[in-house]
């Protein structure tokens, strides 16, 4: 029996609507790294005002690929790869969305 359940979302990264095909059990984390990622990119405009969003949402993308880098390097447990490369797929799909 399959017990996935998807579900349709609608995020707004950098001003910008996706509407994303979820399983229903991750929508908290989804939003949460929406959230995450709108904070970052704020962050970055007001650090960088000259930069675009998209150039502030390729910062913040490459954080979060040096943060993921730095656990691999570090011995991450295999748990917390599986998360990162969750993670990493779900910024995938937003931004392919």
């Amino acid at each position: 029996m399959n017990n996935r359940q998807d579900k349709m979302i609608s995020v707004q990264i950098a001003g910008r609507p996706y509407a994303l095909k979820i399983q229903a059990q991750d929508e908290v984390a989804i939003r949460k790294l929406v959230r995450d990622i709108n904070e970052k990119v704020n962050r970055f405009q007001m650090a960088y005002p000259s930069k675009d969003k998209q150039d502030c949402l390729a910062l913040v993308v490459l954080t979060y690929a040096a943060e993921m880098h730095r656990q691999l390097q570090a011995g991450a447990s295999e748990a917390l790869v599986q998360k990162i490369a969750h993670i990493d797929a779900l910024l995938d799909q937003i931004l392919t969305s």
